[in-house]
């Protein structure tokens, strides 16, 4: 029977692998059997501390054993899940913590240099009422108290309940909340995971981080379902990957394109086993023949997938299958799931011909349930009838095979995570000498896309104290790379910014 819930997916896996390992983080090991029996100690800490059903809780931390169980010990009680990017500073931070209503915050003290609990003491959020240092996890669970009321708390999860809402911007600048159900993240990683073949024998090394859907769903979740072994990883290291797949035997690793282009490109790659590597996943940015070729003849991959998906549609809208050629792989981005639809859509609305570009709608279970406490939002994403507008332009081929071919909105991809030039933007006029600005993405060999901010300044700047300005103001990835200063931007006569003639200056 197939599990339609978070914690029935973890029950199911500690009877049917009780003794197997599910986790391997930082030297420690856990079983299924362990991990289950720590979620509910842990879900008895969240009633006990007075985290009701359908409370918010977030998570500010790296990749790790306690990410994962503080997530299900909140779900299992009908807690919801609120990720937070472990590169947002404290205003990024506090602006979803406030807006989401987040009762309760796990976070890390430190990592990669940054103060995370000085910026969690200085954030004002009047619902936070619980803030817990993550590595400190099990000391909270001993010390919230128990409760008499966990099985009916537990009963009262239902697939229809909310699971998590995830954050992710648009054009307007402010990151929307989007809601999605326990039932929705099981059909979708059910499906994506027996679509990529994940199963049991295979050691999942997981860089994606755990606050993109990435790691965390098509990540941990994904083995969860399928039995597979974890090893977590905090921060993308070329030399510890390769390492980290020889000593472990690694088997399966997704991720952006240019984790894969950074250890093909390892002056000492030959000197690394990488015969373990058996299937990588990839999409998010535009992915060459040639790199398809060289993941499966230089890494040794036997299957190399891609994939297409947004937040709003649950993290996945179509997959490529085993077998598919490498021209496939790279130039498209697989079929859509299976029960559900997808529409290439003209200006007018209705559906353009087979091999016609036009914008990509998706209907079926795994269109989200729309933004958290923004109604006029979501009706302006999803039509009255079910379909979601992507925002994204591509083609469909005779065999039904999905190509992303542009974006009608401004958003790049930044080493994998998508960038949002008017968050960007609005972050930027709090510079004190900054009077107008404009950010569009640029190619770039490593990253495939970073930033390039076109600025009006009312006193001289130097580019350098920008660019170091916005990445203390913003997620590194968010923070342009580039600078190039102008008189005034070129604007339409409605006043919006020109920016394919900015594009022809970059």
């Amino acid at each position: 029977m197939s599990a339609s819930t978070t914690f029935e997916v973890l029950c199911q896996a500690a009877q049917r692998w009780p003794d197997k390992t599910a986790v391997v983080d930082s030297g420690s090991t856990i079983t299924f059997a362990e991990l289950h029996e720590r979620t509910i100690a842990c879900a008895r800490a969240f009633v006990g501390a007075g985290l009701e059903h359908g409370d918010r809780f977030a998570i500010w931390a790296p990749n790790s054993i306690n990410w994962q169980l503080a997530t299900l010990a909140g779900q299992a009680v009908g807690c919801v899940l609120v990720p937070l990017n472990t590169r947002f500073r404290a205003g990024e931070a506090e602006d979803i913590l406030v807006r989401s209503g987040a009762r309760g915050l796990f976070y890390c003290k430190s990592f990669l240099d940054t103060d995370y609990a000085g910026m969690v003491a200085a954030i004002n959020a009047p619902r936070l009422k619980q803030r817990i240092d993550i590595d400190r996890l099990e000391d909270w669970a001993n010390e919230s108290g128990h409760c008499e009321s966990l099985e009916n708390r537990m009963a009262a999860v239902t697939g229809d309940c909310l699971a998590d809402v995830l954050y992710t911007s648009g054009t307007t600048g402010a990151p929307k909340g989007v809601m999605c159900t326990h039932e929705q993240n099981m059909r979708v990683f059910q499906t994506w995971s027996a679509g990529v073949t994940l199963g049991e024998s295979d050691n999942y090394l997981i860089i994606n981080p755990y606050f993109h859907s990435f790691g965390y769903k098509a990540g941990w979740l994904a083995a969860l379902i399928r039995g597979a072994t974890i090893f977590p990883m905090q921060f993308f290291d070329t030399a510890k990957v390769l390492e980290r797949i020889g000593k472990s035997a690694i088997s399966f690793l997704p991720g952006a394109p240019t984790i894969f282009q950074s250890l093909l490109a390892h002056p000492h790659r030959a000197a690394f086993d990488t015969s373990s590597l058996r299937c990588a996943v990839t999409g998010a940015a535009s992915v060459p023949v040639q790199l398809v070729r060289d993941m499966k003849h230089k890494l040794g991959f036997e299957e190399v997938y891609t994939a297409y998906g947004l937040t709003e549609s649950t993290g996945v809208v179509s997959l490529c299958k085993p077998g598919d050629d490498f021209e496939t792989i790279a130039n498209t981005s697989g079929r859509p799931m299976e029960n559900t639809e997808v529409q290439i859509t003209g200006a007018d609305g209705l559906p353009v011909d087979v091999g016609e570009q036009g914008e990509i709608w998706v209907r079926g279970f795994n269109v989200m349930k729309g933004y958290l406490d923004d109604s006029q939002a979501t009706a302006a994403a999803v039509t009255q009838d079910g379909w979601l507008k992507t925002g994204d332009i591509g083609v469909l081929d005779a065999r039904g095979y999905l190509k992303i071919t542009d974006r009608l909105k401004d958003m790049y991809i930044c080493g994998g995570f998508n960038c949002y030039p008017a968050e960007i933007e609005k972050i930027l006029f709090g510079h004190p000498e900054i009077r107008d600005v404009a950010v569009l993405g640029i190619p770039d060999e490593r990253l495939g896309e970073v930033g390039h901010a076109f600025v009006v300044t009312s006193a001289e700047v130097a580019p350098d104290e920008i660019i170091e300005w916005a990445r203390n103001h913003m997620a590194n990835y968010k923070a342009p790379r580039r600078v190039s200063f102008v008189d005034e931007l070129p604007r339409n006569a409605s006043g919006k910014v020109q920016k394919f003639v900015l594009r022809e200056r970059c």
